[in-house]
């Protein structure tokens, strides 16, 4: 039951990253600092990705995943199209994952810790969905905040 909830959460969510990518009228404004915003919608993007690919999809998965967490944050420039393939790859990645882990791997111990102290699989997929639900409203913010008035 829990993998068909985090499923259709994680789905629903990372469609939503797609669209909001998408929306942005001028692609340059992925990459648009702002005030005191420090990463744009590009690398906010990429890092959720990464970050879903490298903890589900290699950690649990298995599937040779290997993450450059600092690139994520560094990169500049990388094209739309470049972004949705990484949202789509962790996409893959969700739909491959999670419908393999049973309720026993849902209550063991996470196979590596992240936040210097043990928890179940089931606490930390939790974590990934929310972290990808707070970025992504970071991503609609910063492209309304972009996005030219309407008359």
């Amino acid at each position: 039951m829990l993998n068909d909830i985090l499923i259709e959460i994680f789905s629903r969510d990372l469609a939503t990253l797609r669209k909001e990518i998408e929306l942005y009228e001028d692609e340059q404004d992925l990459w648009t600092l702002s005030g005191n915003i420090s990463n744009p919608a590009g690398n906010l993007a990429l890092h959720i990705a990464g970050n879903l690919r490298h903890f589900l999809g290699a950690v649990l998965g298995g599937d040779g995943y290997v993450r450059n967490r600092d690139a994520e944050f560094a990169a500049r420039g990388v094209r739309r199209e470049a972004i949705i393939a990484e949202i789509e790859a962790a996409a893959d990645c969700i739909k491959s994952v999670i419908p393999n882990l049973t309720s026993e791997d849902f209550t063991r111990l996470y196979p590596i810790e992240v936040f210097g102290r043990p928890m179940t699989t089931a606490f930390f997929l939790t974590h990934l969905a929310t972290h990808l639900n707070y970025h992504l409203g970071q991503i609609n913010y910063h492209r309304r905040l972009l996005s030219k008035p309407r008359v």
